[in-house]
């Protein structure tokens, strides 16, 4: 079955935490926003799965490993399963992941909690 969705489409920007909505899930994946403003964070954490990250709007500070990575729009970075990982919002945001199938949206939910 043919699915589509937009990242764009009942965008929600919340004053305490980012906001995460599921965009679709296929056969092999999730497709997941996350809505950041400045200054918002998603503390440390790791996934059992591989997982990729996309900014589509504004800019963060991705953290891996000890070193920090300033990823603006239009930059992709994948990580491995267990790369432990924090992401803070230095503009208004919007992110772009992708999870695999076998992952929980509640887990990255969590993460802002």
């Amino acid at each position: 079955m043919i699915q589509t969705a937009s990242i764009l489409t009942d965008l929600e920007f919340y004053d305490t935490k980012p906001a995460i909505k599921v965009l679709l899930e296929s056969d092999y994946s999730k497709e997941i926003r996350i809505a950041f403003n400045k200054g918002q964070l998603m503390k440390a954490h790791k996934t059992s799965f591989p997982i990729t990250v996309e900014i589509f709007e504004g800019a963060l500070n991705f953290g891996v490993a000890g070193k920090t990575h300033q990823l603006k729009k239009g930059d992709i970075i994948s990580l491995p399963a267990n790369e432990v990982h924090d992401l803070e919002a230095t503009d208004k945001s919007i992110v772009r992941l992708t999870l695999s199938k076998k992952d929980s949206i509640d887990r990255v939910k969590k993460v802002i909690d």
